[in-house]
Parts: structure tokens; sequence; C-alpha cells
């Protein structure tokens, strides 16, 4: 029972992640590039918006990984 629970929440996470990485641009544009944010240079809502991104990214990845060892240990 329990090893079906951390499996779908596995299934979960692992979806969060990918779509979490491919909301990152590439090196020239990031997040703020895509909405048009930032175009003239001045705002910095482009790059709030792009740290979120970052924290979320990595709370997705933490997660992913304790939930992949908690299921290597049952």
């Amino acid at each position: 029972m329990v090893n079906t629970v951390l499996s779908v929440i596995q299934v979960v996470l692992s979806l969060g992640v990918i779509f979490l990485v491919l909301l990152h641009s590439g090196k020239d544009a990031g997040m703020s590039g895509a909405f048009g944010v930032g175009v003239a240079g001045g705002t910095s809502g482009g790059s709030l918006m792009e740290k979120n991104l970052d924290r979320w990214t990595v709370v997705f990845a933490v997660l992913f990984v304790v939930n992949t060892m908690a299921i290597l240990m049952l």
C-alpha cells in the first residue's frame, strides 16, 4: 500500500520536474523573454518570476530525490 502511494507521488513529482524544467528557457532569453517582460530593460518582474521558477524546480527536484530514496528503502 505504501509502495503504491509513493509510486503515484513519484509520477506526479516527475511530471512536475519535467514541466518546470521545460519552462526554463535558453541562456539568452529566460522566463522574462518568453512573456516580453524586460524587453525595455528596467523591470524586475521577470527576474522575480525566474527566481520563483528556480525555487520551485529545486523544491520538486529535492522531493523527487527524497521520494526515490524512500521507495528504495522499502
